[in-house]
């Protein structure tokens, strides 16, 4: 197993949606592997195949005492909503906002054996699902904020000092790249409107 480098907002894989997966051997059980290898060193609450620049529907989960990963992923959701949680993203590094999610979730899919998995979730699980599915689509999380929140955001990534921030995230996460261990860190951590989950960092993905 690997360290993967997390790709950052702007790189087009991350505006890209993924491939369905048709190929279940070797080199798909190692990228899981690696991404739960990855997702750990950062801390994060999941990862999603496109932020280690593979373009494939596979993402991984570890939130809430549960672990795990998901191919070809088909989410069902709630009509209600839940309240708005402070997320972030190993791609968008340093921010966090509320984000609108909906209260429930299923997930169907497969693993990476080509085995059926059906997974439920309500709260971070389900918010999890949703974040992790969405760059799967193409979609980061600052798609889904809206008014104020959505201005603030845009704004932020927009700033010269956001870059400095991106580079500075990227030069420490480098230092494990490629190597089996690292030290971690989050999917909300750093957030500029509290303390965010991520689903990068135990609250980023």
């Amino acid at each position: 197993m690997a360290i993967l480098n997390i790709r950052i907002i702007g790189d087009p894989v991350l505006r890209t949606r993924a491939e369905e997966v048709t190929d279940f051997g070797p080199e798909l059980a190692k990228l899981v592997a690696d991404m739960e290898e990855t997702m750990v060193d950062v801390d994060g609450a999941g990862l999603a195949a496109p932020q280690v620049g593979v373009s494939l529907r596979v993402f991984t989960y570890r939130i809430d005492g549960q672990a795990g990963h998901v191919v070809n992923p088909v989410l069902e959701l709630s009509e209600d909503r839940q309240e708005n949680q402070v997320e972030g993203c190993l791609s968008i590094p340093g921010l966090g906002f509320p984000v609108p999610r909906y209260r429930w979730t299923r997930v169907t899919g497969v693993d990476k054996d080509g085995n059926p998995v059906t997974l439920e979730g309500e709260g971070m699980l389900a918010r999890a699902f949703q974040h992790e599915t969405d760059h799967l689509d193409g979609v980061l999380y600052i798609d889904r904020l809206e008014g104020e929140d959505r201005k603030k955001a845009l704004r932020a990534i927009r700033q010269t000092d956001y870059d400095a921030i991106a580079g500075r995230t990227t030069a420490e996460r480098a230092q494990t790249v490629g190597s089996a261990f690292g030290a971690g860190a989050s999917f909300g951590a750093g957030s500029t409107k509290g303390a965010g989950s991520s689903f990068g960092t135990a609250g980023q993905a």
